[in-house]
């Protein structure tokens, strides 16, 4: 056991309250990491204000970047000292895992959103309690996280942290859902809704693929600048008449549509900027979105519902990692470091859309 600063939740929807914990060494396939940067996602507060109470008190946070201190028996894969990403967990040995989409692993749900290990435990304990863990597979909002092995992706040892740490799960699932899923032909138009962290993801990703025009939807003006500066070709707030502006902008439609928002309305208003034949992807998690399915008959639409960019992190990780470094993934643009201690502070820039990605550092 060691002490590490854990960022509980107490109950459902309350605030993150750094405390002392209490971590168990690896198992034999699990990898000790010493945090040194971690995200802030839409999901982490999302999941937290949903999240059941018999699973608290919990630790959150799900894109963890830090350094190797210590592994099981059995990893093969990293040794102590090496530089790491830390991603979702997955099986490795179901149909889903065996093929290359580990993002829809048939054991996902205990593996990621539990509260714990596939068998019930957790690696935390507060004031000699269990503390609920394992969210993705990491709980990164602390210190040091234990994680298994799959969940484990090295990374070059000059990277930043702070550059490392969005990738593991908002970096992948925007830049995924374009490269992995849709794969648009040089030339094709796309089109981004919500230019938070997952939407210019996927919006640079769709550049550095030869999309043109890609076109980034958001409310917030100095995002919409943002969006031009990474390539987009417009910025448009919302509102009354943006279907017909966007199939305006893309000469009669977009070939595709990537909404980020998780807003029923805007899921409807992508299907009106499509072009005939048109792909729409869903990447945000909200509720129940109605469809007119003649609307899709007629058009040929096609709608694809994605999770973490439909992409083996071993792979595609790596993949970011080279489209960074020749400055065709500038994620570095999107990312606002706060300290560890101040993720009450990132949370708060995070909702008020004056940061589009908080990263939390660690001294």
């Amino acid at each position: 056991m060691r002490r590490v600063r854990a960022a509980v939740t107490e109950a459902p929807g309350a605030p993150f309250t750094v405390r002392d914990a209490d971590l168990e060494d690896p198992r034999p396939h699990e990898v000790l990491v010493r945090m040194t940067a971690v995200g802030v996602c839409h999901t982490d507060l999302g999941m937290r204000d949903t999240w059941p109470r018999q699973l608290t008190p919990m630790v959150f946070g799900h894109e963890g970047a830090g350094r190797v201190e210590a592994v099981g028996a059995e990893v093969t894969g990293v040794v102590p000292g090496d530089h790491v990403c830390l991603t979702f967990a997955s099986c490795g040995v179901c149909e889903q895992c065996t093929t290359g989409h580990p993002a829809y692993c048939r054991a996902a749900q205990t593996l990621n959103f539990s509260g714990g290990r596939a068998d019930g435990t957790t690696p935390l304990a507060l004031d000699g309690a269990p503390l609920h863990a394992g969210f993705f597979g990491q709980s990164s909002f602390a210190t040091h996280a234990v994680v298994h092995e799959r969940g484990v992706v090295r990374v070059p040892a000059g990277l930043p942290a702070a550059v490392v740490a969005p990738l593991g799960c908002g970096g992948q699932t925007g830049a995924g859902t374009v490269l992995n899923r849709l794969r648009p032909e040089p030339g094709s138009s796309l089109v981004v809704l919500g230019a938070g962290g997952v939407g210019l993801s996927a919006l640079m990703a769709a550049v550095a693929a030869g999309c043109a025009p890609v076109v980034a939807v958001d409310p917030i003006a100095s995002r919409r600048a943002l969006a031009g500066e990474l390539g987009a070709g417009a910025a448009l707030p919302p509102g009354d008449g943006l279907a017909a502006t966007l199939r305006d902008l893309t000469g009669g439609g977009a070939h595709y549509v990537v909404e980020t928002t998780g807003r029923p309305e805007m899921a409807r208003r992508a299907v009106g900027a499509l072009r005939p034949r048109g792909e729409l992807a869903l990447l945000g998690l909200g509720g129940e979105v109605t469809f007119d399915v003649m609307g899709l008959l007629a058009k040929g639409v096609r709608v694809h519902g994605v999770i973490e960019g439909d992409s083996d992190p071993g792979r595609f990780i790596p993949e970011l990692i080279g489209l960074h470094r020749r400055g065709l993934f500038p994620v570095d643009r999107l990312v606002t470091t706060f300290p560890f201690e101040d993720i009450g502070a990132a949370v708060a820039a995070m909702r008020d859309g004056s940061v589009v990605k908080p990263v939390l550092t660690f001294t």
